[in-house]
């Protein structure tokens, strides 16, 4: 028999109305402000299938401004987030698409930060506050945000997955899940790793150096 969790059957902690184009909106953005690292200077988020259609109605926007300011799922401040981002000085732009996606509530977030760094998140709300990340720069992955996750950019070369591994493990740090993905052999890749505890900007400073073949590296 298929079992089922208290969130399951209660829901996510969040400012309403909706778990699939509010909560999952939130996480999604916030994932993607944690990704770039620095304050954002300047968003546009492009909404396809239902996000598109209805999510004007459930609070979809609000919740985009409010998950690329930091903001959580359940604060009170998303209701206002238009404002916040205006007093913050982040200018926000959306752009509701009719093209067709694989899953209805899709988001693709590209965000300036104030050193002019761009970053590009496409990601999917999947029901009941749940998402997944599914392009990185382009690149396509799979990241749930369930756990702390460590995202290496590396070179597809032989050692690079070894030596990150082992270097989390001297440092203690459990791997839960670890998928790669590439554009093609001897191209760019990512290291999707997801940990049982976070890896700090410490630490993330100790991969940088003793990891050969790293061009960028971020948290969640």
């Amino acid at each position: 028999m298929e079992s089922f969790s208290v969130f399951d059957i209660i829901g996510p902690r969040m400012t309403g109305p909706s778990s699939s184009h509010t909560a999952g909106a939130v996480r999604i953005a916030y994932i993607a402000r944690r990704l770039i690292g620095e304050e954002i200077s300047r968003v546009t988020f492009t909404l396809y299938g239902s996000f598109a259609e209805t999510g004007r109605g459930h609070g979809t926007d609000k919740a985009l401004i409010g998950g690329i300011l930091g903001y959580m799922p359940d604060d009170e401040r998303i209701r206002h987030a238009y404002e916040h981002a205006k007093e913050q000085g982040v200018l926000v732009d959306f752009i509701y698409s009719d093209e067709t996606m694989p899953h209805p509530n899709t988001v693709k977030i590209e965000a300036v930060d104030i050193n002019e760094r761009m970053m590009e998140v496409v990601g999917q709300s999947i029901g009941g506050g749940n998402i997944l990340i599914t392009e990185i720069n382009e690149q396509g992955v799979e990241l749930s945000g369930e756990y702390p996750t460590l995202i290496v950019s590396h070179r597809d070369e032989p050692g690079v997955i070894a030596e990150v591994s082992h270097v989390l493990a001297q440092m203690n740090v459990n791997i839960a899940f670890m998928r790669v993905f590439r554009h093609g052999r001897g191209r760019d890749a990512y290291m999707c790793i997801e940990t049982d505890t976070p890896v700090t900007k410490e630490m993330q400073g100790i991969i940088r150096q003793l990891c050969k073949g790293i061009t960028e590296l971020f948290a969640v």
